[in-house]
């Protein structure tokens, strides 16, 4: 039949241990979810901080769709508002927003060189373990894709050495989503400065989380004027709203406006959403509580995690990957761990490389200690 392929994908993916499936989520939290009328403890949420059941207050109202593209008549004040505020804690020029980080990532790396005689002279460094957003938009991109060894600076010096492209692009995630380890960020700017490339982070995992006032992974390099050249921040995760923002040079904002596609096709983030994540990010500034607390608790689990011989991946963040390397094993575990009450996600490939799928374990300012005490118990019992 026409488009048969379609079948044996899906019988091979399941045969493989790699099928997905969606859950309708009844209600969700940092801390709990509700499955199928069961609740469990919920160690799968970005919400790292626990801020989505907070309210947000907001002055006047705010209209919920913004009706087109920011090009024609969609670039409400809430949007712009929101640009100018991250431009002015950031310490960049300009910026603007997206739908998602996925777009966000993707079409700033096609945008960038969508000429294709420019292109024909230009590279793109990437990690090895960077998003697939930002891979994707590498892919879709005329540069040519150099990968290099995960946080291997070595390994991107010799990649760099090698090259002969006159425009050169690094690009790196702040804190990697699978492992939760973070990017050497000061390595990778002397090197983007020594072979005059820019350098470009993805944030989404770090914004709202890192720095003395939730700035993310740049924050201690504000006051030096010592920044990536674009800089991408997501609000799904610690901020708990959702859409993303890329911030720059005024001459790299408005070149994206002239040659990114997805910008100038899609229409405008919602200026309802944009006044919140505004909200959002003004009270995350000042949740140093929050964050001392999310602390505490990934400090408390890595103790108990090693007390009770689980062996977890180098990682301070609140993402804590539990490695077991076999996809059905993987999901074996997983199951064992919903029959205790204990919500997490089973990342197999080709989310990350073969014989690499894990447990992805992310902590919240929302967990106590004793659910973190249970949750190290459960997984010793599925892990056995």
């Amino acid at each position: 039949m026409s488009f048969d392929f379609i079948n044996s994908h899906l019988q091979a993916r399941q045969q493989s241990a790699l099928n997905r499936k969606r859950y309708v989520i009844e209600q969700a939290s940092a801390r709990e979810i509700i499955v199928d009328n069961k609740r469990y403890l919920n160690f799968a949420s970005n919400d790292y901080l626990g801020f989505a059941d907070e309210p947000t207050l907001l002055e006047g109202m705010h209209s919920l769709g913004s009706h087109s593209s920011a090009l024609v008549t969609g670039y409400q004040g809430a949007q712009q508002q929101l640009e100018k505020y991250l431009c002015a804690q950031l310490g960049y020029n300009n910026a603007m927003l997206f739908n998602s980080g996925f777009s966000a990532n993707s079409s700033v790396i096609k945008a960038l060189f969508q000429d294709k005689a420019i292109a024909q002279q230009s590279a793109i460094f990437q990690d090895k373990l960077n998003h697939a957003s930002l891979i994707d938009g590498a892919l879709h991109a005329n540069a040519a894709l150099v990968r290099f060894n995960h946080n291997d600076m070595n390994h991107l010096r010799s990649r760099l050495e090698k090259s002969n492209a006159k425009y050169k692009l690094i690009v790196s995630e702040g804190v990697f989503s699978m492992d939760g380890d973070q990017a050497p960020l000061i390595e990778l700017l002397s090197l983007a400065k020594a072979h005059n490339a820019w350098l470009m982070i993805d944030d989404a995992h770090g914004f709202g989380v890192l720095g003395k006032s939730g700035l993310g992974s740049c924050e201690p390099l504000i006051a030096a004027d010592n920044l990536p050249d674009i800089l991408v921040i997501t609000f799904g995760k610690a901020v708990a709203s959702s859409g993303a923002c890329v911030l720059g040079s005024s001459e790299f904002i408005d070149y994206m406006l002239q040659f990114n596609r997805d910008y100038t096709y899609s229409t405008a983030m919602s200026p309802f959403i944009a006044s919140h994540t505004l909200s959002r990010i003004k009270t995350i500034r000042d949740a140093n509580h929050k964050r001392a607390k999310l602390n505490a608790n990934i400090a408390l689990f890595k103790r108990l995690a090693n007390e009770q011989k689980i062996a977890l991946m180098d990682s301070t963040t609140a993402i804590q990957p539990l490695v077991l390397g076999c996809a059905e094993q993987t999901l074996k575990a997983c199951e064992q761990l919903k029959q205790q009450g204990i919500w997490l996600t089973a990342i197999r490939p080709p989310t990350v490389q073969h014989n690499t799928s894990r447990l992805r374990i992310t902590l919240t300012a929302a967990h106590t200690e004793q659910d973190i005490t249970t949750l190290v118990n459960c997984l010793k019992k599925a892990i056995a």
